[in-house]
């Protein structure tokens, strides 16, 4: 078992940066791939980008590939989500989750997931 918590959200102004943080506490965190999905009201959960368990695989939805950027700090139990050149379609709430296997883009092969962090994105 693994607890996620996701901090760093806020409201942005377009074009500008945020920083998303995923603390882990449990089992060892190092054993799981990581990943960030995002969410808008009455639509399902949305691959962002996944990073697998010593960070020598990312993999990046098309739509933030070259914006966004994910990195791990196992040592600390931590996963980033840099968000650089941001857009209005950026907002939602963002997910981390985890599972013990490669990355994925589907929501349900998750079985751990935080409680999520809004991020909003004004013109």
């Amino acid at each position: 078992q693994v607890q996620l918590v996701e901090s760093g959200g806020g409201l942005v102004q377009a074009g500008g940066s945020l920083r998303l943080s995923c603390a882990a506490s449990g089992r060892a965190f190092s054993v799981y791939t990581m990943v960030w999905f995002r969410q808008a009201p009455g639509k399902e959960r949305e691959f962002v980008g996944g990073i697998n368990w010593n960070g020598g695989n990312t993999l990046y939805a098309d739509s933030v590939k070259g914006r966004f950027t994910i990195s791990r700090d196992n040592a600390k139990n931590t996963m980033l989500l840099q968000k650089n050149r941001l857009k209005p379609e950026d907002t939602d709430v963002y997910y981390c989750a985890a599972r013990r296997s490669t990355i994925t883009t589907m929501a349900a092969d998750f079985g751990f997931w935080g409680q999520g962090t809004q991020v909003t994105v004004s013109t």
